[in-house]
């Protein structure tokens, strides 16, 4: 791959864009609390994936820079489904991460913003592609149309480590979300700039 072309992902590119999703959350401290078994996390990512930002493919938001990288964005006024994921969380996830889990879904739901926002649910570079700009791109390609519209944008950052690249692009931590066992999610607001 030579060019980090950022596209809209298509529906038929589902499973594609989780792909890389999968890969890049292989890792992350959340999401392997949740499905500390291998088996665990590989049986349920895609379902995850599909209920937390999935209404991106259908809105147009999905974002994708070949196989390296992607990034589901849900517009103003559409949310992840949330009957979904307890269900998948009841279903899958480990015991011990399952009352925290519930709290920290709850804590979530309160830094929302009550004003039209974008919400990212998962951005993710495969780890082959991290370290090349590739995140970067998606941020910018996104974050450059919420300036151009004055668009709020949102998201909670799952790893510790991405909290100074959220930075970067313009994000504000607004507060800390923990519960129990849980890790550390990091609420961030974003307002337009220019």
């Amino acid at each position: 791959m030579t060019s980090f072309t950022v596209e809209s992902a298509a529906a038929a590119e589902e499973a594609a864009v989780i792909d890389i999703l999968m890969l890049a959350f292989a890792s992350d401290p959340a999401t392997r609390w949740t499905w500390p078994d291998p088996s665990a996390y590989l049986g349920a990512f895609a379902r995850f994936a599909r209920a937390f930002g999935g209404a991106a493919f259908v809105h147009g938001s999905a974002l994708r820079v070949g196989t390296a990288g992607a990034a589901l964005w849900l517009p103003p006024g559409i949310g992840p489904d949330g009957q979904a994921m307890v269900a998948l969380m009841q279903a899958t996830a480990a015991p011990e991460s399952m009352i925290d889990g519930m709290q920290v879904m709850q804590q979530m739901a309160s830094y929302h913003p009550h004003e039209p926002h974008w919400y990212l649910p998962l951005i993710g570079v495969d780890p082959f592609w991290q370290d090349k700009g590739v995140g970067g791109r998606l941020m910018k390609h996104a974050t450059g149309r919420f300036d151009r519209d004055g668009a709020l944008a949102y998201l909670e950052s799952s790893n510790p480590r991405n909290v100074a690249f959220y930075q970067r692009h313009g994000f504000e931590i607004l507060g800390r979300i923990q519960a129990g066992g849980s890790p550390t999610f990091t609420p961030m607001l974003r307002k337009p700039k220019g």
